[in-house]
């Protein structure tokens, strides 16, 4: 498979995989063995970069993750996050943001034996804290670097002026947030400042939580446990009003003999040589088609067609409801 390179030298597949949906946030959860052997024929298909965090499950899928690749110790990289606090001793819920630099250190070592790794790949704050500030983060993930635990710092829907600071302290591999053809929130300040800098952009949720591979439309209701539940951008009115960007990657996969999601994926890919997008999915044939995304190679006359005919849909509905939205870009 192509290898991309994200900042620090830091060397991956040019498509990753996000693993939240194998055991969080969508329903109906998946079998855990089935999700270990769709994690390793993922790895023996030459994917090698793998996307966690202890929230997801909570903790769950980090011990999914650290099961099924194990046998694969050397060959994969695998990004984890913290920043979130648990709620009660059972930790089953949160109850908000914790990057203070004693919660990161005792995340990072819970987050090793999960993984069943000696270092952590790659580690990202997964909001930013406005009550810690940002150089303690990234003087404690240093620390965790210098001491061997931690290989790569990351951060996640973290804005321009954040980026800036914590890279100052250490310097950071990659920056994850959400961007697809429906969500280009980052193009106007955060790309411009990873270019800058040398740092890598992992985007999440590439797909469009498998909206724009055809996989929802109008009629398509989720339970009040599934994540998508509680996101404005796939309430019914908006799933109908959006359904016009699914039928424009829809007749420009048809043209150019790929799927909607490979399109979606390739123009992701031919944004920037440094991005690495993380479609996340529970099937292998989903996984080995969004693989094959990294053998398209569009021209500029297609990147323009896009572009024009995307241009044409006005995406309704924000990403995410209010109280989720304060976390993000800060």
């Amino acid at each position: 498979m192509l290898t991309r390179t994200l900042g620090q030298g830091l060397e991956v597949s040019a498509i990753g995989l996000g693993c939240m949906g194998m055991s969080h946030a969508y329903q109906p959860v998946p079998d855990r063995r089935e999700m270990v052997g769709v994690l390793r024929a993922a790895a023996e298909r030459g994917l090698t970069f793998f996307d966690t965090a202890e929230v997801y499950g909570p903790f769950a899928n980090e011990e999914l993750v650290g099961e099924a690749l194990e046998p694969f110790r050397g060959r994969v990289v695998i990004a984890t996050k913290f920043g979130f606090a648990p709620a009660g001793a059972d930790a089953v819920e949160w109850s908000g943001l914790d990057s203070r630099p004693a919660h990161i250190r005792e995340v990072a070592e819970a987050s090793l034996r999960r993984l069943r790794v000696e270092a952590i790949d790659l580690l990202y704050q997964h909001r930013v804290d406005p009550a810690v500030p940002i150089e303690d983060v990234a003087g404690t993930v240093r620390d965790l670097v210098s001491e061997g635990k931690v290989r790569h710092f990351g951060l996640s829907e973290a804005g321009a002026e954040t980026i800036r600071r914590a890279h100052a302290v250490m310097p950071v591999t990659a920056v994850q947030s959400e961007y697809s053809l429906w969500w280009r929130g980052p193009e106007a300040e955060v790309l411009p400042t990873l270019e800058e800098l040398g740092i890598g952009f992992v985007p999440f949720s590439p797909l469009g939580r498998g909206f724009l591979a055809g996989a929802h439309d109008a009629t398509r209701r989720f339970p009040a446990s599934d994540f998508r539940a509680g996101l404005p951008r796939f309430a019914p009115d908006a799933l109908r009003a959006n359904q016009a960007l699914v039928d424009v990657v829809r007749a420009l996969a048809a043209a150019r003999g790929a799927t909607p999601a490979q399109i979606a994926l390739a123009w992701l890919l031919a944004r920037k040589p440094w991005i690495v997008p993380i479609p996340g999915s529970t099937r292998l044939a989903r996984i080995e088609e969004n693989i094959a995304a990294a053998d398209l190679a569009l021209t500029p006359a297609d990147l323009a067609e896009i572009e024009a005919a995307v241009g044409q849909v006005s995406v309704q509905g924000a990403r995410y409801p209010e109280r989720m939205a304060k976390q993000a870009g800060r």
